[in-house]
């Protein structure tokens, strides 16, 4: 069976003869020409001679390039998963402001203490900061090693006391553990929570003999991989020492600690930058908070400034994509980003051949074994010949080479004869992020009463219909407040303060009606006629509901391969949870009554991932399926999700949004009448009278209590055999309580899956410089505010 493993030993001389042929074994002050991803290669050879340490400008330049060192690495070198975890270490910066009362993220304060641990026990082989990570001081390095314990099978030492050990360590007791810093001990097992590790700890005890030791999953319980080692590690990179705290040493104390290092330096420029912006933010905070007569330390007591790092930094090795310089202290190795495809396989084949017609190896990188196998699979059907990187015996005749692994972006080393392509380069889907399509889904952020002009109509809850007049200020008592203005009938007037606008919402009913009168009967008799017809419509959806139960569905076939190779090709692993549910729905589907199930889970515990491995069960049986979401920029969310996702499969997503045109949305209902569309993505568009399915199988409908009744229960009276998987986070009352009575089944996610990041909260006096630095912070990071 073909592994496509990374370690294999064709890709390891596949990468040091494109190592050799590129230049990347000469050393100058200055490396010119390379792609980020290049670069990762270049760290990763330089770590075969000595320890490395990597300078990158920011944060998200440390989680991309720490993912690229780690597979090259692996490919150079045979490392095992849990060994090139050890061996390449990220140090991010603390990401919060020292003076505004907010602790680091408690992944990225065990991650820091992890690198010092490493270096303290010279264990790290590459070590990947960004320039805010080097300034913070530290504890000084005897403290942290008299707080850290390697551990191994057959070493002597009692529960009790590595429970103490761990207690003094910073770990907190818990049982079970399943978050990082915590641990429990009970009789002859310890687990804990390692300081940047991505999973727990079991050590299991023979009287005080350690005799095994295993990660495990939290879920189930179960094990996962035997270990020869573990460490127990401070969880702070800043530990108390008696009543004052020990901030005596920098980073560079560590990173000197066993010899200087072979120090790199990604963009000089742009680090310092940083590097000199993050030192003048705390200065400026500290003088902010000493205006206010506040007592804190002084700046030179928390961070060092830059140009005390730039002297540690002295001799280091300048990587630069584009350089001004040239001449005899700088070496230029040609490289280029890889092309991307976004999921155009035509193209990509016909850059292969122009690859293999230059002379160049060619070779693509995917994220997960599914996605390997369905790929060797698609290129044959274009008579591409690909074949797995173990297989030695093929190299002559093979176009394509295929390996697993995760890579950020492919890349081409001319010199090397080398082209490179990561998964993201081949099926990504295409960024659209044009600058008026970005103000089209900031748009749809904006609430009703942004959109609000003088005229509207608008409802009252326990007033009824009136018309918004404007917004008045008016003075009550000793301040002056903010009131929104509303007529009613016969000139009446009712002044709504702006902090009960929740008691308001914007009237959408289409025709015109008339405005109620103030303290009159109108409004309460067209609730009551609403109460009636509610109750109208929810008998009605018993009896549909029994007509659901009554009348036979299609009933799906069983699983093929092509599903297997479907799910395979998903990078992660299931929760229990979310195989629970993926197995619940496909016996629904296999079922000839027709499915009706509740999908609840938090957000981003993969609900998404579930609702599409039916989507594709649906399609594998020539079924069509329709994904209903509440907003167009969630529409758009799951468009793009599902492009990708099924990018390596020959099914056509499509989407009617107000993000297309009136022509792209006709054509794209003429091909869905005509069978052409498979899947169909939308909001309440799809609701209307002339979307027409040629045999609609499956309907998916997120988050239902955004949605008004008739909206779903329209798509059920019309289509009563389909099958209806409904997603949500937050169930409404009526939902949840159809789904405990039985009338429709429930499925629930509980559990997150792995590496999600646990959230974290801090309570602060109201502070704009603390809003306005977490949203730069985590506008740097990539993330989502």
């Amino acid at each position: 069976m073909a592994t496509f493993a990374p370690s294999s030993l064709t890709l390891r001389a596949l990468f040091k003869r494109a190592v050799e042929r590129a230049g990347m074994r000469v050393r100058t002050p200055r490396v010119s020409g390379l792609t980020p991803s290049a670069k990762a290669l270049f760290v990763a050879q330089a770590a075969s001679r000595d320890r490395v340490l990597l300078v990158v400008p920011t944060d998200s330049d440390v989680e991309r390039l720490t993912g690229d060192a780690r597979f090259f690495l692996t490919a150079l070198e045979g490392l095992s998963e849990t060994d090139v975890a050890r061996a390449v270490l990220p140090f991010p910066s603390h990401e919060v402001d020292p003076y505004r009362g907010l602790a680091p993220h408690m992944d990225i304060a065990s991650a820091r203490a992890r690198v010092l641990h490493a270096l303290t026990a010279d264990t790290a082989r590459i070590v990947i900061a960004s320039a805010a990570g080097l300034l913070p001081r530290v504890s000084a390095p005897q403290h942290v090693q008299s707080t850290s314990l390697s551990l191994v099978p057959g070493q002597d030492i009692s529960p009790i006391d590595l429970g103490d050990l761990l207690a003094s360590a910073g770990y907190t007791r818990q049982d079970p553990v399943d978050e990082s810093g915590e641990f429990c001990v009970r009789g002859g097992v310890v687990d804990f929570y390692p300081a940047g590790a991505k999973g727990p700890v079991r050590l299991e005890f023979v009287g005080d003999t350690i005799e095994s030791i295993r990660t495990y999953d939290p879920a189930t319980q179960r094990s996962i991989l035997p270990l020869d080692q573990a460490a127990i590690v401070p969880l702070q990179d800043l530990l108390s020492e008696g009543d004052d705290t020990d901030r005596s040493a920098t980073v560079f104390d560590y990173f000197w600690s066993h010899g200087k290092p072979s120090v790199l330096v990604s963009e000089p420029d742009e680090v310092a930058e940083h590097g000199e912006k993050l030192h003048a933010q705390v200065l400026a905070s500290y003088e902010e908070a000493t205006s206010k007569g506040n007592t804190v330390p002084d700046p030179s007591t928390l961070v060092i400034a830059w140009q005390e790092a730039r002297a540690w930094l002295e001799g280091a090795t300048a990587l630069e994509t584009l350089s001004l310089e040239d001449g005899s202290d700088t070496t230029h190795i040609a490289s280029q980003p890889a092309q991307e495809f976004a999921g155009r396989i035509p193209d990509w084949v016909a850059d292969i051949r122009r690859a293999r017609e230059r002379g160049e190896t060619v070779l693509f990188i995917a994220d997960s074994h599914g996605r390997a196998e369905r790929t060797v699979e698609l290129l044959a059907d274009y008579e591409v010949f690909a074949v797995p990187v173990d297989r030695a015996e093929d190299s002559r005749t093979a176009s394509v080479f295929v390996a697993q692994g995760h890579l950020s972006k492919g890349f081409r080393l001319p010199d090397a004869a080398l082209q490179l392509w990561a998964e993201t380069d081949v099926f990504e889907e295409e960024r659209k992020a044009t600058h008026e399509r970005r103000r089209s889904a900031a748009r749809t952020f904006l609430s009703d009463f942004r959109d609000l002009k003088l005229g509207d109509l608008v409802v009252h809850v326990d007033h009824g219909i009136g018309m918004f007049v404007g917004l008045k200020r008016i003075e009550v008592g000793q301040e002056v407040q903010e009131f929104m203005e509303l007529r009613y009938y016969g000139e009446d007037k009712l002044f709504v303060p702006v902090e009960r606008l929740d008691l308001v919402q914007k009237y959408t009913g289409g025709a015109t009606p008339a405005l109620d009168r103030l303290g009159g009967t109108t409004w309460e008799k067209a609730k009551t006629r609403v109460k009636k017809a509610m109750r109208d419509m929810a008998e009605e959806l018993l009896k549909l509901y029994a007509a659901r139960k009554a009348v036979p569905g299609h009933a799906f076939s069983p699983d093929s391969h092509w599903t297997q190779e479907f799910d395979d090709s998903f990078e992660w692993e299931l929760t229990v949870d979310q195989q629970n549910a993926v197995n619940d729905i496909r016996g629904d589907m296999e079922s000839p009554t027709p499915m009706d199930r509740l999908l609840c889970g938090d957000v981003g515990y993969g609900k998404t991932e579930v609702a599409m491995r039916a989507a594709f069960k649906a399609v594998m049986d020539g079924k069509q399926v329709a994904v209903l979401a509440p907003t167009t920029v969630l529409a758009s969310q799951h468009f793009k999700t599902l492009k990708s996702r099924f990018a390596a499969f020959p099914v056509r997503i499509d989407m009617v949004s107000r993000f297309r045109s009136k022509a792209e949305q006709k054509q794209t209902l003429e091909d869905l009448a005509a069978g052409k569309v498979e899947i169909l993505v939308g909001t309440h568009r799809l609701l209307s009278k002339d979307v027409q399915y040629r045999d609609l199988g499956l309907l998916i409908v997120d988050e239902e209590q955004r949605f008004g009744v008739a909206h779903k229960e329209r798509i059920k009276q019309l289509r009563k055999r389909v099958d209806v998987l409904t997603m949500t986070a937050t169930p409404i009352p009526r939902t949840l309580n159809m789904s405990l009575a039985g009338i429709r089944d429930m499925s629930i996610i509980e559990t997150p899956p792995r590496d999600r990041l646990s959230i974290q909260t801090n309570v602060v006096r109201f502070d704009s410089a603390v809003i306005a630095r977490a949203i730069r912070t985590e506008m740097e990071r990539g993330g989502q505010i």
